[in-house]
């Protein structure tokens, strides 16, 4: 077991979108650690992914979400997982990082089964348990249980920025402290 490295981590925004966005449990504290994940990764250079379920129905990701990402391009699917969909396996390969950081919607359904699925193909998945959430919080629950017990390990979103600034000494850190306060 290692430390997350800026070198091998990627973070995956799972459907970030309107209509199911609506829908979560306590959405406000999701996006607001979404967010910080985010600004979190750009400081480091760390890239992100972003995907949509079905946007021509749940619409596409938030603007909250979508405005600190310009010129990243949010990648459509169908499939619950995101390893069940060509373009984004593709994008997770051309990083060439081992180390996924999963956030978004649905805990129980898309997260889920991502998580699964990239366990399966041997990745190191660090489920950060404050950025997802699900309509119900016993479903957001289960979905966290059911992913820990398959091998993905539980973090939180500033668990995952100390644990990549990595000591106080780093010029970085100031940054990351004003994202976390």
């Amino acid at each position: 077991m290692a430390l997350l490295s800026v070198e091998d981590t990627v973070l995956m925004v799972i459907d970030m979108q309107g209509n199911l966005y609506e829908s979560m449990q306590d959405k406000e504290f999701l996006l607001e650690n979404i967010r910080k994940l985010i600004r979190g990764m750009q400081v480091f250079g760390i890239p992100v992914i972003v995907t949509e379920q079905i946007p021509e129905k749940l619409g596409p990701t938030i603007e909250s979400v979508a405005s600190l990402l310009p010129g990243v391009e949010r990648i459509p699917k169908s499939d619950f997982s995101c390893c069940g969909d060509g373009k984004i396996m593709k994008a997770l390969k051309a990083v060439e990082r081992r180390q996924v950081l999963l956030s978004g919607i649905e805990a129980h359904v898309c997260v889920y089964q991502t998580a699964i699925d990239l366990l399966g193909f041997g990745y190191d998945v660090h489920l950060v348990a404050d950025a997802v959430s699900s309509r119900t919080v016993m479903n957001r629950e289960i979905g966290i249980r059911k992913m820990r017990d398959e091998g993905a390990r539980l973090a939180s979103t500033e668990m995952v920025l100390f644990e990549l600034v990595r000591t106080a000494e780093d010029p970085k850190f100031k940054e990351i402290f004003k994202i976390v306060k």
